[in-house]
Formats: C-alpha cells, structure tokens, sequence
C-alpha cells in the first residue's frame, strides 16, 4: 500500500465526522427499495395518479381508438408506481414489502395512510428526509379534493334533476 504524503494544515477545516449529525435516505421514486414517509406516500400516489390518468383521459376524449391504449398503459403505470410506493411505505415501518398486499384489502389499506414510520434508521435504511411546504400543501389539498368530489356527486345530479323540471315547467 502506497503511504500518502498528507501534510496537516494548522489553519485548515477540522476533518472529524461528528457524530449528531442525523443522516436521510433520499428520496426514490422509482425503486421498491428504501422507505417513505406518509406525507409523501398520499402525495406522491395522489400526483402520480394525476399525472398518468389525466392526460390519458384527455386522450380518449379527442380520439377513443389510441386514447384507450394510451389510457391502459397510463392504468398499468400507475398501479407498478402505486405498488413500488406501498412497498417503500411498508419498509417505514419495518415490515417487509410483502406487507404491501394489504392494500387490495378493503379498509386494511388505510394503515399506509395512518401508521406512523420508524423513528430513526430501521433495517430498510435511514429515517426519511422531513416534508417540505410543497408536499405539506399538497396533502392538505388531497381532503379538500375528496370533500369536493362527494359535494359534487351530489350536487351535479341534484342540478341537472332542477334545470329537467324548470325545462317542463317552461313547456306547459
């Protein structure tokens, strides 16, 4: 082994690890690998979700033929997306990935949403990064979307019964 000629700078940066500095696992979107937190396992399944599904219907809207390819594609996408996030989602609690299957359980699903992670490293890895304000924002507005889709199921059905009656009022 070659011997280094290192020579010690007085004036220099200190070069001892210190050992209270808490290390985070980055963030990977595309692996089953590693762990993430609960803020950012809704948000990303929320926007993965949005961003495949939407373009994709948008696509069967102007052209139904290639649209519904393009929209089983989008379909099969999110659903290996959605698994490689329950997988990391399982790993930040410290249970194997096989735990995931959970999720094609009615309800039992929702443990994902609400069982906290693993303080600190645990076998799969480092404690995951802290949320930052975007996936905040974005996981309050994911309530606010579920409230406004139920207001307009009801709504919308509600509307359409009024303008129906208005319009045979008007012909008598």
């Amino acid at each position: 082994m070659a011997q280094q000629n290192v020579m010690h700078n007085p004036y220099g940066a200190p070069r001892a690890t210190v050992g209270d500095r808490e290390e985070f696992q980055p963030v990977k979107l595309f692996a089953v690998s590693g762990r993430i937190g609960r803020a950012r396992y809704i948000t990303y399944s929320m926007l993965v979700s949005l961003a495949l599904i939407l373009p994709a219907m948008a696509l069967v809207a102007l052209s139904p033929g290639p649209g519904l390819i393009v929209l089983t594609v989008a379909y099969i996408a999110m659903f290996v997306m959605s698994i490689m996030l329950t997988i990391q989602r399982s790993h930040d609690f410290n249970v194997t990935g096989w735990f995931s299957l959970l999720v094609f359980v009615p309800l039992a699903n929702l443990v994902f949403w609400f069982v906290p992670g693993t303080d600190g490293p645990n076998r799969f890895g480092a404690k995951t990064q802290p949320n930052s304000t975007g996936v905040i924002v974005a996981l309050w507005i994911v309530p606010a979307v579920f409230v406004l889709g139920i207001v307009a199921a009801i709504a919308l059905p509600a509307y359409q019964d009024y303008v129906k009656r208005a319009a045979t009022v008007q012909t008598r």
